[in-house]
C-alpha cells in the first residue's frame, strides 16, 4: 500500500489548496477529469469481461453498466458531515465514492463472479469490500460494494484513483431506484410505514432473485 499512498500524494501535490469550487473551478475540473479517466479505465475492463462471456460462453453475465461522478455540492456536504477540512487533499483521501461505477447483472450468483473478476484485474487494488448481498442493510438495500484504487496514466505518470463499484441484480437495482425516489420525494425522511413496506418488498425481491437462479440452473 505504500506505493499507492505515494501515488495519491503525487495527486495531492498536483491539486493542493483549499476546496473553493466557485473561485477555483479550473482546479476542480482538472480533478474531476482525473476521476472520469479512472471510470473509463475500469469500465473498459468490465466491458471486456461482458463481451468475453457473451462470445466465449454465450452468456450475458452483465446486463448494463452505469457511471457517475459525485456533484460538487454532494462532495462538500459529505466532507462537512465527516468533519473534514475543505481542502483538495482531504477530498481525495476522505471521500471514496466521488467516482462511481454500477454493474447490473441478471442473477444473484453473477454478482460474486463479477466481483472476483474485477478484484483480480491486473493493477487493481482493493481498499474495502461490503457484502450487502449476503447480509442486506436493515432498510432492505442489497448490493455488493467495492472501493478500488484504479491505475491511470497521464503524461506518462501513473496515478491510483479511488473508484466505488456497486454490483447488483436488475431486481435489486429496481428496488434501490424506488427507495432513492421515495427518499428524494420526502427529503430523506421516509415514514415508518413506508420503511416497513420497502423492507417487505426487498425480501420479496430477494426471493424472486433466488427463484431466478433455480430457473437458470
Amino acid at each position: 500500500m505504500e506505493k499507492h499512498s505515494q501515488k495519491l500524494i503525487q495527486l495531492n501535490n498536483l491539486l493542493e489548496g483549499n476546496l473553493n469550487i466557485e473561485k477555483d473551478s479550473k482546479t476542480f475540473e482538472k480533478l474531476m477529469f482525473i476521476y472520469s479517466v479512472a471510470i473509463k479505465e475500469l469500465v473498459t475492463k468490465v466491458e471486456i469481461i461482458k463481451e468475453e462471456f457473451k462470445v466465449f460462453y454465450n452468456y450475458d453475465i452483465i446486463d448494463h453498466i452505469n457511471t457517475r461522478i459525485k456533484k460538487p455540492e454532494s462532495i462538500i456536504k459529505k466532507m462537512q458531515n465527516k468533519n473534514c477540512e475543505l481542502t483538495y487533499s482531504q477530498m481525495i483521501n476522505s471521500i471514496q465514492d466521488i467516482a462511481g461505477v454500477r454493474v447490473i447483472c441478471p442473477l444473484k450468483k453473477d454478482i460474486f463472479t463479477i466481483k472476483n473478476l474485477i478484484v483480480n484485474l491486473p493493477g487493481i487494488n482493493i481498499v474495502k469490500e461490503k457484502d450487502y448481498v449476503t447480509k442486506p442493510k436493515k432498510s432492505g438495500y442489497s448490493s455488493y460494494h467495492l472501493i478500488l484504487d484504479v491505475p491511470i496514466t497521464l503524461s506518462q505518470k501513473v496515478m491510483y484513483i479511488r473508484v466505488e463499484v456497486q454490483i447488483r441484480t436488475m431486481a435489486m437495482d429496481f428496488w434501490a431506484s424506488i427507495e432513492h425516489k421515495a427518499k428524494y420525494k420526502s427529503n430523506g425522511a421516509i415514514s415508518k410505514s413506508a420503511s416497513k413496506e420497502l423492507v417487505k418488498y426487498a425480501k420479496i425481491i430477494n426471493k424472486i432473485d433466488d427463484g431466478f437462479i433455480k430457473i437458470n440452473t
